[in-house]
């Protein structure tokens, strides 16, 4: 994945300036021909394209006054070059957008509002809560394509082998059932993260956050979060949980590990969904079990919200926005959404879109079951840039680099530069 970063980053920048056309292109307020529209596509080239693709030609076979020039962008790289071209006026018409971008990019004014326009022809249709992570400062600035959370996923054979037969409701449930697992199958019963995402989880079983954003206070450093971090920390020792891997590969031995068989529980997402059916462990789909995350002291689960939604650049001509307004009423209805669900094994965000095709995938089935338990983000521009310090800190609190106090208190100090109007 990182081969070449130097060469294939000159290519692609090269490529999205050729492309990018934020109503420069050469069709700019014609009306004897075609509009074409840029969209940039910020999902999985290999596993996921070719669904959007086919969308793509479907919608151009049914509106032949519209082109959509497709640029798949890496996802890593979409929001930094997206920043870029639009305030250079040379963004694309169409963004797929992480929906952690969207209050930042509404807030610097690139998106185009999408209250009252065909876009959100079907606004009724979508859950409550992903448009309410649509929206910034009283409006809204995308369309849900997507979505995803976080939740506890388990090899129901394995827990079965060593007398489970209810997946953990709590972390000390999840720390007796790894103990039982290691004893009697010789395998880990659990593996956690150290990336800050998916810590995220510890902090809402207590009822906290990183920020309080209504109160304009940063939490992170808060007798809750300290209490969060603590039952995380926890679990990197103990019989059956794996010790914590700060490498750079972290993340794919993780999930290799897990759907191979070699450790029984994880902490995951839905966009794992297709490479969980890969792997020797889920040959047979109906063992990949799929429970909400295990509640901390207050007795509630929480997990993040996740997904992405389609945006309208506000720099783009009237043509080419009318244009796209058009692209993402299509590419975000019920059956576009169906087929995207059942190519690409990723969650809806309309219920109408939930047919009984789709739920028969046990991966989705089981995440939407947990759809409940996610929390929206709060509509702060800087909300997610908050977990890079944490990013930098927490591997080295797991690693035994530093102690949980002073990596939270560096990572206050770090977040208030970020949000430097907030006290903490």
């Amino acid at each position: 994945m990182r081969r070449g970063i130097a060469a294939t980053a000159l290519v692609a920048s090269l490529a999205l300036a050729a492309t990018a056309c934020g109503g420069s292109d050469s069709d700019s307020g014609k009306s004897d021909g075609p509009v074409t529209i840029t969209w940039w596509d910020t999902s999985n080239a290999t596993n996921e394209a070719p669904t959007y693709k086919a969308l793509v030609a479907k919608f151009e076979a049914a509106n032949k006054n519209i082109k959509v020039k497709y640029v798949n962008v890496p996802f890593d790289q979409a929001q930094n070059k997206f920043d870029t071209a639009a305030g250079s006026k040379g963004a694309p018409d169409v963004l797929r957008s992480e929906v952690g971008w969207t209050p930042a990019f509404a807030k610097k004014g690139y998106f185009l509002p999408l209250d009252g326009t065909e876009a959100l022809a079907d606004q009724a249709k979508f859950k409550p809560n992903l448009i309410t992570q649509a929206q910034y400062d009283g409006k809204t600035y995308g369309v849900p394509l997507v979505t995803d959370t976080l939740a506890l996923v388990y090899n129901k054979a394995i827990f079965a082998k060593a007398g489970i037969t209810t997946p953990p409701t709590t972390w000390d449930e999840l720390k007796a059932d790894a103990s039982k697992i290691d004893a009697k199958e010789n395998v880990y019963g659990y593996w956690g993260s150290t990336q800050a995402y998916y810590a995220q989880t510890f902090l809402y079983g207590e009822g906290t956050d990183t920020v309080d954003a209504a109160a304009k206070k940063i939490t992170v450093n808060s007798a809750a979060a300290q209490k969060a971090y603590g039952t995380w920390l926890s679990l990197f020792t103990g019989q059956g949980l794996h010790d914590a891997d700060t490498t750079a590969d972290a993340y794919a031995h993780i999930q290799d590990a897990f759907v191979n068989g070699q450790v029984a529980s994880i902490i995951q997402g839905p966009w794992e969904i297709t490479n969980f059916y890969k792997g020797s462990a889920f040959k047979d789909k109906s063992n990949l079990g799929i429970a909400q995350i295990p509640a901390g002291s207050t007795g509630k689960s929480g997990a993040p919200t996740g997904g992405h939604n389609l945006s309208v650049y506000a720099g783009s001509d009237s043509a080419h926005q009318k244009a796209s307004l058009k692209f993402l009423n299509f590419m975000t209805s019920a059956a576009s959404q169906s087929t995207i669900a059942l190519k690409n094994s990723t969650l809806p965000t309309r219920d109408d879109a939930y047919t009984a095709a789709v739920k028969a995938d046990p991966g989705i089935a089981g995440f939407q079951s947990v759809l409940g338990a996610a929390q929206p983000r709060p509509a702060l521009a800087e909300y997610s840039s908050l977990w890079g310090p944490l990013d930098t800190e927490l591997p080295k609190i797991a690693g035994g680099k530093e102690s949980l106090t002073k990596g939270l208190s560096n990572a206050e100090l770090a977040i208030q530069k970020l949000v430097p109007d907030f006290s903490k």
